[in-house]
């Protein structure tokens, strides 16, 4: 039997979800990181009055940084409740989820050097 759309539960997951990023933001440092990497990012926007197109670009680059370190963060805690002591598979899973945040954490970084940086070349008058 299918299940009824209800409005309540989806208020729930919503719920659950703001829950799942408060308790990524709480038990990870690289989490704290890329919170004021967030904020630099959306300060100099504004600050520099970017256009529709450059903010796409950066909401993009933090969006996918973002969803790299919950991805990362709930792969941790899944493997750490599958193998409580160390195993060298799940040393080599936790290894390509940190560096899967890396990857899309250096894109993110290259982004914002590309729209930002031809105004701080601007307004430093280099």
């Amino acid at each position: 039997m299918a299940m009824r759309f209800s409005i309540i539960s989806r208020l729930k997951s919503i719920k659950y979800a703001i829950s799942g990023i408060a308790s990524m933001i709480k038990s990870q440092q690289n989490a704290w990181v890329h919170a004021v990497a967030t904020a630099l990012v959306v300060f100099f926007g504004l600050f520099f009055h970017l256009h529709d197109p450059q903010w796409c670009m950066l909401v993009l680059a933090i969006m996918a940084v973002w969803t790299a370190e919950a991805l990362n963060t709930a792969l941790e805690f899944m493997a750490d409740v599958a193998s409580p002591e160390f195993h060298p598979l799940i040393e080599k899973a936790k290894d390509v989820a940190a560096g899967a945040v890396l990857i899309s954490a250096a894109g993110a970084v290259v982004i914002a050097l590309l729209v930002l940086g031809p105004y701080f070349i601007e307004w430093f008058g280099w």
